[in-house]
């Protein structure tokens, strides 16, 4: 297959990873960076031996592909011209600042026939991927997304920026896009909010409670998935899961009440483990969780065939965080 030439448009916190992993997956071929800080730009240019810029224009002649790692106000203008040129295009999360840009080049991407891919990397979590297919139907979904404030990312709510992630999650598992929605948040460090619960109900009857925080003193990625015979319980930080599926022969209540003395059982949760519970605790390997989501981008590409994380699911998540935020706004008023 032809080599990918890829540039990197954002060389800060987040792109220098992009440059270093596209600088040496196989499949491409790093041939630019661009950065709007003149020193960053050189430094990593020079570190890879690739030309760099401090304008994304002058590359556009230059590649067939572009990863996007800059701030979420600049995702649709610059995402707008790569497309346009025909480039294929891997923008970071969320896809756009607004649902009705991200419609825009969902619709632009269809129409000029390139890749577009948006950086929900929770998808290629290892622990998730471990047990995804474990989950079929889900009834309940709960998720905890918390972590200091990093001062990057401002430029958004902590919607956009942390639970956007669980959303996306959320939608890939229950396959319905349009929730009704309840939510509360309210802003504590920035001028938008940095703390936020949201209740999701789906038409299917399935209900998630999602919450992000961006001013905690800890970090934690956790989220809890129920369906009708089956727990699964995944942590994002640590790369670990269970998943508890009911025994086929477990007994109703009535009868399990009725032949066992539950007063002679001294640990009540190890029995109903050890005789009515299967257990999966998969062996999770760790990975670089970005160079497979970039990997899956460029495979993309060479194979022509839909990403992982495509824009349209780029934009179903921005659709639900931005009714999401409107909530927010509208029981707290937050303007």
């Amino acid at each position: 297959m032809n080599t990918i030439n890829i540039a990197v448009i954002g060389a800060g916190h987040l792109g220098k990873n992009h440059v270093r992993i596209c600088n040496s997956l196989s499949g491409c071929k790093l041939v630019a960076v661009v950065d709007n800080n003149p020193a960053k730009a050189e430094e990593f240019g020079k570190q890879y031996n690739v030309p760099y810029y401090t304008e994304y224009p002058r590359i556009l002649d230059k590649v067939s592909a572009v990863s996007i790692v800059t701030p979420t106000s600049t995702h649709y203008r610059i995402a707008y011209d790569c497309i346009k040129r025909g480039i294929h295009t891997f923008v970071e999360k969320p896809i756009t600042q607004t649902v009705k840009e991200g419609k825009e080049l969902v619709a632009l991407a269809k129409k000029y026939k390139v890749i577009l891919q948006v950086g929900h990397i929770e998808r290629f979590n290892p622990a998730f991927t471990a047990v995804s297919n474990d989950i079929k139907q889900p009834r309940f979904i709960e998720s905890h997304r918390l972590s200091p404030l990093s001062f990057r990312s401002i430029d958004i709510d902590v919607v956009r920026d942390l639970m956007i992630h669980d959303i996306d999650i959320v939608l890939s598992l229950v396959n319905e896009k349009h929730p009704k929605v309840s939510a509360t948040g309210v802003p504590v460090l920035t001028k938008q909010a940095d703390i936020a619960n949201a209740r999701l109900v789906f038409p299917d009857g399935c209900v998630a409670n999602l919450t992000a925080s961006r001013i905690s003193d800890k970090s934690m990625r956790k989220i809890r998935i129920f369906s009708r015979d089956t727990y699964a319980s995944i942590d994002f930080l640590n790369h670990s899961a269970q998943v508890y599926r009911k025994s086929p022969d477990v007994p109703s209540p009535e009868k399990l009440l009725k032949n066992i003395d539950l007063s002679a059982i001294k640990d009540y949760q190890s029995m109903m483990r050890d005789k009515f519970l299967e257990v999966k605790e998969p062996e999770i390997k760790k990975v670089d969780q970005l160079e497979t989501e970039l990997t899956s981008f460029i495979n993309s590409i060479q194979n022509n065939k839909r990403p992982v994380v495509s824009g349209e699911d780029g934009l179903a998540a921005l659709i639900v965080a931005e009714e999401i935020i409107h909530q927010i706004k509208k029981s707290a008023k937050i303007k």
